[in-house]
Order: C-alpha cells, then structure tokens, then sequence
C-alpha cells in the first residue's frame, strides 16, 4: 500500500506525463474543416448551374432539329395561319377523321425554305436516317436530295416499269389522228396495279394526269357512278364493259389541257400506281415523297400516278412547264368533277424527279432561266429547243437522286398562287446510252373551295365497305 502511494505521488510531480490539451491544435482543424465544407459546396453549385446549362441547350437543338427536319412516320404539322379563321380544307383531312376536325381550325401549306443557293439541310425521309438537301436555286425553288433512293431499289422501279409495259409518247401522234381502244384495252389502261379489278382510285390517279385527258368526264362519269352503285366498290372486266357500254376514243392526243400544243419528245413511257394494292417499294416512295415536303398524306395520296420515262439515246423533252397558270374559267383536271367548267388544266403544286440511273452522256435536266433576274422571254428567244444551250442551271442525272421543286408561288395566305415561270425546264439530249426518271407529282388546286369539294366527293364509301378493298400484291415477288 506504501508502494502504491509513493507509485502515485511519482505521477502526479512529473509534469511531463499529462501534457495541457491542444487546444490551439483542434481550433485549428476544426476552422480548416469549415473552411472546406464551404469551398466544396460552392464548387458543387457552380457544377451543377453549368450542368443544367448544358442539359438545356442539348434540349434546344434536339428540338430544333426535330421541327427542321422531321421524325417518325407521323404527318408534319402545318403551319397556323395568321389571317382570319377560315374552315379547314378537306384535302387536309382523311376521309376517317374529316368529322373530328373543327371548322374554326385554319392550316397553311408547308413550304421548305430554300435560305440561300448552295444551302444544306438535314431532312428525314425514311426512318433512322437523314438525308442532305442541298438548295440549287430560289426561283425556281430547287431542291437536290442525294440518295433518295437506293441503286438496288431504283433498279426495282424500272422493272416494274417494264412490267407494265412501255408506250411511245403520245405528244409525237398526228393531231388529226384517232386511236379507238377497245373495253379490253382501256381496262388494261385503268388498271394500274393490273390485279384484275378497278378501283376508285386509279380512276382518280388516271384522270388526274395527261395522259389520262382523252378520257372525258362524261365517260369518267358513267364508270365513278358505277363504282359508287357496285356494292363491293370495285369493277371487274364484264362489270367494267356493262358500265362503259362502248367503245372510247383516244383523240387528238397532241393537244394539251390547254388547247394548246403539247411538248414535244422522243422516250416511252408509264404510270406506276403509288396507291394500296401496289408494291412495297412504290408506296415507300409515296411516303417518302409525304415527308419530304411535309403536305398532308390525304393530298399526296390522291395525287396522280408515278411518271416512269425512259429515254433512248437520242431521247429529249423539250422545255416546259408541269402546271398550268391560273384562271378562273380553268378546272383543274383533278377536281374537275367538283366543277362547273370543262375547261381542264393540269394542277400540278410541286414536282418531284427521281433518277432512276446514271446517263452515260447527256440527259442533263435543264432549267434555262433558274435565278435569271432578267427573265424575258422575248430575249431569250425560243427556249422550248434552245433551253440546253442557254440553260442557267443543267442537272446531270445521277442513280438515287431526287430533284424537287416548286411549280406554283405561294398566294400569300399558305395556299397556290401563280404558275413560277421560273420552273420552266426540259430534258437535254441522252447522247450515249439511255436514262430513266420517275416524275411524282402533287394535285392542288388553286380554288380552296373546289379542292375541298373535290376530297369530299372522293372520300365517299358505300356504308360498311372499306374505300380500299384488299387484293393481292401483283409485284410482291420482285
């Protein structure tokens, strides 16, 4: 007990064995510990207001791309007017929902915008994947698309075309010349997708072109009315020759819509249907076409038929235009059903070529007066033969590629306006080889009321029956 006592008073007089506490020390630590705790939540903050900056402009391009551009298989929306409210035009509606849409409800036709010559965009016209559009001239508006289609699937439209079977140019025929087509033969003629029954539409697609003009409206009257009373909506051959009851004629065909003479060319040529029934590929190049220029599908839909020509070597159209200028006393050929006149005209918004190959020499496709701010004809002389010596623009003709341009002025309040004398153009010699096109064009006409007259009278059905009956696919095995 002594020695713990003498143990205890040894550790309590030495000093050195419970040294003071550091205190001076822990203050230290302790200011350093704050002071990085606010240094790393400044950091963080600074962080993350850049991180959302970021995030936010990343938001503002995808949409900006998105409204440029395009996406899915969905139709674009159009463009609100900015004028008085006016009802919405049937040709913007389907024929399944025109009874959803409101009256008080005004759109515009798209229109793309060709900013400056040279100019590249971005455009999507089949899925998962973006093409370049590249602005060749601003009047008219020409637009170049690279790729549009495949070689492979250009090689399928020309045989398809071949399929159907080529025909020398009527714009070459004596105007004095009559033709008479038996039943057998001007149902061959109507039956685009040659599965063996007519339907309303290639009606519509053959009366809509100018080719189809021989067939006059009391005729196309007689077999619209029997398709309408047929239960099944469609005509077979014997339905066909008890409806047409005759033989038709296929007379001064050199004569334009017009009254005046047609371009003349060399080439042969025929309509491929774009519509259902038809093959997969023909009607990808419809949709195609619905994306690209952004218009309703109900407007491309009933647009007249694919235009394949090919042309020999030696081949050549002379310079012209699509369309027709606009007047009042004129119907358009594919409205003229929902009309008062007989004066028909071809109606023709906007164009889009398609290349089918690659011409060895020659073919350019010629715009004689593009981007001239001197146009006057009477200067330049008689440019429906002189367009490839004095052509402003030549476009060589190259497999895939599609050219779209504008053959109507915008009237000011997003519909057609004038003929753009600008989009005169024609097809220059092939002087080696040959060269194929595909010629899709879009039916508007200039008069709103008659164009909606127009898509009303064709969007009828006999009640239970789908407008578009199934039939086979004729070409699916190609």
């Amino acid at each position: 007990m002594g020695e713990y006592k003498d143990s205890l008073h040894e550790f309590e007089g030495d000093s050195d064995f419970f040294p003071p506490p550091p205190r001076h020390r822990v203050g230290r630590e302790r200011i350093h510990i704050q002071k990085s705790s606010v240094c790393s939540r400044a950091y963080f903050v600074v962080v993350m207001a850049f991180f959302h900056l970021y995030i936010i402009n990343i938001i503002a391009l995808l949409l900006y791309v998105h409204y440029n551009t395009g996406s899915g298989e969905q139709d674009v929306p159009l463009e609100k007017s900015t004028g008085p409210p006016r009802a919405v035009p049937a040709e913007h509606q389907t024929p399944s929902s025109a009874a959803h849409l409101s009256p008080e409800i005004s759109f515009q036709l798209p229109r793309l915008e060709g900013i400056r010559v040279g100019h590249v965009q971005r455009v999507s016209i089949v899925p998962d994947r973006t093409h370049n559009m590249r602005t060749l001239s601003l009047k008219p508006l020409l637009f170049e698309i690279p790729g549009f289609l495949s070689v492979e699937e250009s090689n399928v439209v020309m045989q398809l075309a071949q399929l159907k079977g080529l025909t020398h140019s009527s714009f070459l025929t004596n105007p004095d010349q009559e033709e008479q087509l038996t039943q057998d033969e001007l149902f061959s003629l109507l039956d685009l997708n040659q599965d063996g029954l007519l339907q309303r539409e290639e009606i519509l697609s053959l009366s809509q072109s100018t080719d189809g003009s021989w067939l006059s409206s009391y005729n196309l009257r007689k077999i619209h009315t029997g398709l309408e009373t047929n239960p099944s909506g469609v005509l077979s051959l014997q339905e066909f020759k008890r409806v047409s009851g005759g033989v038709l004629h296929y007379g001064s065909a050199a004569q334009g819509l017009d009254g005046h003479t047609k371009v003349r060319q060399r080439s042969t040529h025929t309509r491929l249907y774009l519509g259902e029934g038809t093959h997969h590929l023909l009607k990808s190049v419809r949709n195609r076409v619905t994306r690209l220029t952004r218009l309703p599908s109900s407007l491309v839909d009933l647009s007249e038929a694919m235009e394949v020509v090919r042309y020999e070597q030696g081949g050549f159209s002379h310079a012209h235009h699509d369309s027709s200028p606009t007047h009042p006393d004129n119907s358009c050929t594919h409205t003229h059903l929902a009309a008062n006149t007989s004066n028909q005209v071809a109606c023709r918004y906007l164009t889009v070529l398609l290349y089918l190959n690659s011409a060895d020499s020659g073919g350019e496709t010629s715009f004689p007066v593009a981007d001239n701010r001197t146009y006057e004809e009477e200067v330049l002389g008689d440019l429906s033969q002189q367009y490839c010596d004095k052509g402003n623009l030549k476009v060589k003709p190259v497999a895939g590629t599609a050219l779209l341009w504008y053959n109507h002025l915008s009237d000011g309040n997003g519909w057609v306006g004038e003929l753009d004398e600008f989009s005169l153009h024609g097809d220059c010699l092939v002087t080696r080889g040959f060269k194929w096109t595909g010629s899709v064009w879009v039916n508007i006409d200039p008069d709103q009321q008659r164009q909606e007259r127009y898509q009303r009278l064709v969007s009828w059905h006999p009640e239970g029956h789908s407008k578009t009956p199934e039939h086979g696919d004729f070409h699916q095995d190609l």
